[in-house]
């Protein structure tokens, strides 16, 4: 067994899904193994990692839209509002998600479907710089 750790970072343009698919499956090819397991870190409290479909933008769309009516903002819903009214909200998306994921290598090849992809979902408005740990075990 071998593993091979990094951190990326990605520039999320605010609220919305960023697909950072590409970057990942990048980094585990040019570290030579076939068959083994990422794990996904996304090191914030503000943002998820979300594993959605990347062929219609309209399903990014509306996840969007979906949290921003499941968690609406509001001066007087939340005590946590030192960092804005986007902030406390954009915690309870996070906690309603997931900020690690684990992803099966094999045959050299992330094991996603046909039509998914792995996104930072960004739960602030403004843009952000955002760190993903990865480890990769496997031979």
């Amino acid at each position: 067994m071998r593993q091979a750790v990094t951190t990326l970072s990605f520039d999320t343009p605010g609220t919305g899904l960023t697909e950072i698919t590409g970057p990942l499956a990048s980094w585990v090819k040019s570290q030579g193994m076939t068959d083994g397991l990422l794990t996904l870190l996304l090191r914030h409290t503000s943002a998820s990692l979300v594993i959605q479909e990347n062929a219609d933008p309209a399903v990014c769309f509306d996840l969007e839209a979906f949290f921003r009516k499941l968690v609406p903002e509001g001066e007087h819903l939340y005590r946590h509002g030192e960092e804005g009214l986007d902030d406390m909200p954009a915690h309870i998306k996070t906690a309603l998600t997931a900020v690690s994921l684990s992803i099966p290598l094999i045959g050299g090849r992330l094991a996603l479907g046909t039509w998914q992809g792995v996104y930072i979902f960004e739960h602030r408005r403004r843009p952000h710089r955002r760190q993903v740990a990865l480890h990769l075990l496997g031979e």
